[in-house]
């Protein structure tokens, strides 16, 4: 109630003409209700809209980075197999197909061969106790699918599960942009030998480099590697192995790969690894 003091008491004047004793025109049916129920859906609509509005900024602030407010589309992820993305082709490169840089290749050896027609290489084969390679093992983070070639087992169920092999296989892996014939040779032998090294055995391990070079592999360009690591694992009797990585350019996308494992305990099959590259030829 107000203040006494500020509002005397009286008659309250009322001004201007007398009222009606008439009663007031009717309202149209429903007419304040609808009305309200217009303006309580007008302002939820409004609310939605600046709730929206406001998680947008949220997200992107200042339209920084790609989407809606950037002006910008979404980046397209990035299809390169990952020897393309570590190794792009050199500037100077054309993109056709790369020339012999060396000697017409020698008359295809005597006697029995390995042909991997995927990687387009063919290579020499052994008698026992070396036997066909009857599986597909993508090794290591390249994924490198070794799919033909020989091993045999030097030790059985070492740590209860598995065997340990000596081998020679070959595979195919993408190495190439797109359906270009060409890529940095150099930088892909180092990398499917420091993917061979980090993935394929023990760790820690240590290496002692014997060759890692360009060369010439029947008639084609190659990167060589062939180092012997050693390493300690619990229940394998081999502390060492030597291995030898050919990568060569059979002018495909994709690079051919010949791996050569001899596990220290049978080193009298360590000429095999020299023998199978020397031997090498492209089909």
């Amino acid at each position: 109630m107000p203040n006494a003091e500020r509002f005397p008491a009286g008659a309250v004047t009322r001004l201007g003409p007398p009222p009606s004793d008439l009663p007031p025109p009717p309202l149209p049916p429903d007419g304040p209700r609808r009305r309200g129920r217009l303006w309580w859906f007008a302002g939820a609509a409004t609310l939605i809209a600046l709730v929206g509005l406001i998680v947008v900024i949220v997200v992107h602030p200042r339209g920084s980075g790609d989407g809606l407010l950037s002006g910008r589309p979404h980046a397209p992820a990035d299809a390169r197999p990952p020897l393309a993305r570590a190794c792009p082709p050199p500037p100077d490169v054309s993109g056709g197909p790369v020339a012999p840089s060396g000697p017409a290749p020698a008359p295809a050896p005597t006697g029995p061969r390995t042909v991997d027609e995927t990687a387009g290489i063919s290579y020499p084969s052994y008698g026992p106790p070396w036997e066909a390679w009857n599986a597909v093992w993508n090794a290591g983070e390249l994924q490198v699918p070794y799919k033909v070639g020989q091993h045999f087992i030097t030790e059985h169920l070492y740590d209860g599960v598995s065997d340990y092999h000596a081998s020679v296989l070959s595979g195919a892996v993408p190495a190439a942009v797109n359906d270009a014939f060409t890529f940095d040779l150099e930088c892909v032998g180092r990398q499917v030998a420091a993917d061979a090294r980090a993935h394929y055995y023990p760790q820690p391990n240590e290496q002692e480099l014997i060759r890692d070079e360009r060369t010439v592999l029947g008639g084609r360009p190659a990167w060589v590697t062939v180092f012997r690591l050693h390493f300690q694992t619990a229940g394998l009797r081999a502390t060492d192995e030597l291995v030898a990585l050919a990568c060569i350019d059979v002018g495909k996308p994709s690079a051919a790969i010949l791996y050569v494992s001899i596990p220290g305990t049978h080193t009298q099959w360590d000429w095999v690894a020299s023998d199978a590259l020397a031997g090498m030829r492209v089909v």
